[in-house]
Order: structure tokens, then sequence, then C-alpha cells
């Protein structure tokens, strides 16, 4: 028998079927096989169709299925993890009434600007943990104001794997990880936030009823058992947002643990057990996948967007035509530490949690035209996203987080091999990579909430350690050199000098 886990991301849609047993991944896929489109028809604004989600997730359970040589009935649980912070809107028929406004679009930021100084920042802060800033609740103001025909319409909103379980089971629920979010979770008072819902004018209704993280959250549809050979009733026992659930699979769950990603976006997520928040609000305080009221675990995130997205520009626009990611890394391995004194501004996909929910873009610095090349444009990519990776790690430690040893998955970027030396080099941490992905942890932690494993030390007692990658000494004042270089430009930028 085994599990199977969907990671619904914004570039693609994974599945990994996995031997409950053993918990080693036994089959996967991911559709498309090209990035997904988003399509943005303004500067800030990011947007998917939902169905095209759903498309996806049919055609990646069906090749999991078959590269795992399993039969549909055989899958005794279903988790899902899913990008963040994204909003979708259905009617009382369950159809959606525009495309999913998603986690890296902009538009919402005054929004939830106002609704910071407005409600009072204390008091967000202390209540919901963080400014409503750019997430899903500003995003559905921004749809009352701007498209009140199609706010009057809505029935329910979702997150996006509220969706696709929606579609696998018919049934629209959600989750107090999945509300914080969104910033709809009074941590105060553990409830939905009256005060926020009112101050925006929010009908309550509109927001699906509350499952636990890890339990029973529906049942597979007949029809939907039919169209994909899965066994009628397949319960879906787990869903978590994308960064939680890469802690989860990486087996990050108790405080002072932290996980980390690079792929379209970047992600520091640490652990605290108590109740904390950035001043600022430019790292966010999220409920983990095991939070609860009488014991806090609270996922503290870091979230860069221009990330992946950024290095796969530079493969496409700059790189030499027909190379693969490991010439790419090769060939920004060429140049020395420093770019030879040319810096990136990682910024080009939205706007920034960390620089305040300003969209200053991508920006380039110090180029000379008789000195750089493109090998000097490549690192300097890797090395301005491993900058921006410390600069927000920098307000962590503000915050009381220290980052001794990062676990990250063998994936993205931490299989450049200069961007792991770059970033245990400027931080001084130590950099463990493991065998697994946000799929195969939604897997687990269907296995979690089926009550299959007794807890998560069984769960991923299969998880692999598969290397570990100490800071150079003899390279990390070069580092950090580069970095204050970095952070002076950035800096100078953002103040508009």
């Amino acid at each position: 028998m085994c599990l199977l886990g969907c990671d619904i991301g914004s570039s693609s849609i994974k599945v990994s079927v996995v031997d409950e047993e053993t918990g080693l991944t036994i089959g996967s896929d991911f559709y498309p096989k090209e990035e997904a489109p988003i399509k943005a028809s303004r500067p800030g604004w990011a947007e998917q169709d939902p169905e095209s989600w759903w498309t996806y997730t049919k055609d990646a359970i069906r090749g999991a299925l078959r590269a795992a040589d399993v039969r549909g009935d055989a899958v005794k649980a279903i988790g899902i993890s899913y990008q963040m912070h994204g909003l979708v809107m259905v009617d009382k028929n369950r159809e959606t009434l525009r495309p999913a406004i998603i986690w890296c679009d902009s538009r919402a930021v005054p929004y939830g600007d106002r609704a910071f100084k407005d409600l009072g920042e204390k008091r967000c802060l202390s209540h919901l943990l963080n400014s409503p800033g750019n997430f899903t609740a500003a995003k559905l103001a921004w749809v009352k104001e701007y498209e009140p025909a199609v706010y009057e319409r809505i029935y329910k909103i979702m997150l996006p794997g509220d969706y696709v379980a929606m579609r696998l089971t018919g049934d629209i629920v959600t989750t107090v990880s999945g509300l914080s979010e969104g910033i709809f979770w009074d941590f105060q008072r553990n409830a939905l936030s009256k005060e926020l819902m009112a101050y925006f004018g929010f009908d309550e209704g509109l927001i699906p009823d509350i499952r636990p993280t890890f339990g029973a959250q529906g049942e597979v549809t007949a029809s939907v058992a039919a169209e994909l050979g899965l066994r009628k009733g397949t319960p879906v026992t787990y869903r978590a947002g994308d960064q939680p659930n890469n802690a989860l699979s990486l087996n990050v769950l108790n405080p002072g643990e932290i996980a980390a990603t690079g792929g379209t976006s970047g992600v520091v997520y640490g652990v605290n057990g108590k109740v904390s928040y950035d001043t600022l609000s430019r790292v966010n305080t999220f409920a983990h996948v095991n939070h609860t009221a009488g014991r806090p675990r609270l996922g503290v995130l870091l979230c860069i967007n221009g990330v992946g997205i950024l290095n796969s520009w530079i493969k496409r626009n700059v790189a030499p035509e027909g190379i693969d990611y490991g010439a790419l890394n090769d060939l920004a391995a060429t140049v020395p530490i420093g770019s030879g004194g040319l810096s990136i501004l990682p910024f080009g996909n939205g706007a920034e949690r960390m620089l305040r929910n300003r969209q200053v873009d991508c920006s380039i610095h110090g180029l000379n035209f008789n000195i750089h090349n493109k090998a000097h444009l490549a690192r300097a990519a890797q090395e301005g996203i491993v900058f921006a990776f410390k600069y927000g790690m920098d307000i962590m430690n503000g915050m009381g987080i220290d980052i001794d040893v990062i676990r990250a998955g063998h994936a993205n970027l931490f299989l450049s091999p200069l961007f792991r030396e770059a970033l245990a080099g400027v931080t001084g941490a130590v950099i463990e990579l493991y065998d697994t992905n946000g799929a195969v942890g939604a897997a687990k932690g269907a296995g979690i909430g089926a009550g299959i494993y007794r807890d998560a030390a069984e769960a991923f007692a299969s998880l692999r350690k598969i290397d570990v990658i100490e800071p150079d000494g003899l390279k990390a004042d070069a580092y950090c050199g580069a970095y204050e270089v970095w952070k002076e430009r950035l800096e100078r930028f953002v103040a508009g000098e």
C-alpha cells in the first residue's frame, strides 16, 4: 500500500507515491514539462488559471502511479502542499469567478498597508503576527473594490491547495495554518479575526470550514476516482502551504530548526516556540503544521521572490544558447568571488516583503563593459540571491532566531555547488542536504494524518542526508566582503541615492 502527495507549485504540479512501509519514493511525475505560464497583464500582477492546476494535477497523478507501477486503489491517503498566499474565488456551483491572484502579485500592497495603519500596527502584530501586507486578505480587498460584480458572486474563497482538494473531494475546507498565511487568523483569540473581517467589510460566510492540518479533510468522489483510477472514498488527510510543508519534509518541527528552499522564490523558514514578530513585518510569522494554541509552533518565514526565476532568466536571456543549469553553474564558477565588482539585486518578481513591500525590481550595479561578460552576470546572479538570503537572515537573527544549520532538499538552486558554497560562506551556517521534496513531504503528512504513522519521527525515519556543506574559512572573508558591497548598493538604491 502507498501514500500520494501533491505539490501545487506555480511552475509545475509535482506528485510522488511513497511506499508506506519503507517510506521510500516509488514513483513521481510533474506537469507541465515546461514552466507553467503566469499571466502578468500589468506590472506587479501575477495570475494563473486554477483549472490548469487541476489538469496538471490529474496528469501528474496518472504519471506518478505509472512510474510507481501501482494501481490507484493501492493509495491509502492523499496529502497536498501548495503555493501560499493565493486567492481563488468560486461561486455556488464551485466554478471559479476569475483567475487566481497568486503569491507574487503585488497589486494589494496599498490595501494591506492601509489596514496596518488603520487597525493599528501594534494590534496587528500582536494579534495577526503580521501586517496584512500583500497577503490573501488584502488581495480580496482589491477584488471587492475593483471587481465588485465578481465579489458579489463569491460563495467561498480558497487558497490554491484548498481548490485542488475541492476538486478531489467536493468539499470546501481550509486549515488554521492556511488562514494564518492569508492573515485572517487572530492568535490571541485563537479564532478568525473579526476585526480584520469587519475592517474590510468581508462576510465571514466567505471563509471555508476549518479542518485540522493532519486529519480527515474529505474523500475522493466517485467521479474523480473513476477518472484517475483511485479508490472512491480515499481520504485527503493533510494539507499545508509549500513552506510549512517543506519544513515538514525535512523534519523541521521544533524551535530553533531551520529549513530553506531555492525554487522560483527563496525561503528561509525557522520554527519558533513562542509568539514573536518582526516589528516592521519584513519577515512573517504563520502557524506551523504542528501549531496548537496550547503548544505554539510558529513558522517565521523569510521570502525572497526573485530567486530561481532570476537564475532561469539568466539562462534564457544571457547564457549561451542551449545551455543547461549544470553548465550555467560551471560557467559562473569560472569567475572569482565578488564577480569582479558586479552586483545584481534579485528583486524583479513583485514586491519584496523584506524590503517593506517595496517593488524595487531587479538591477545591475558596477557593470563595466571592458571587464564583465556572461560568466560574471551568471555568478553575480547567484551571489545576489545568496546575499538576499543573508540580508533577510540578519532580520531573523534580530528576532532571536540563531541560524547555525540549514536543512534543504537537494533540488533547484541547492544543486549548484557555487550557490551552496556562497551561502555557507557568507552566513557561517552548515548546510545539510536531504533526498526529499514537497510532494514526498505531503505524502508522509497524509500518512501522519491518516494514523498510518504514529508521529513525524516514524514518518521521516527514512529521511536520507546526502551531503553536508561546511563554511570554507579561506573563502568566507571574500564572500563577506562581496556581501558588504552588495548590501551598500542595495540600501543606497532603495533610498533613491
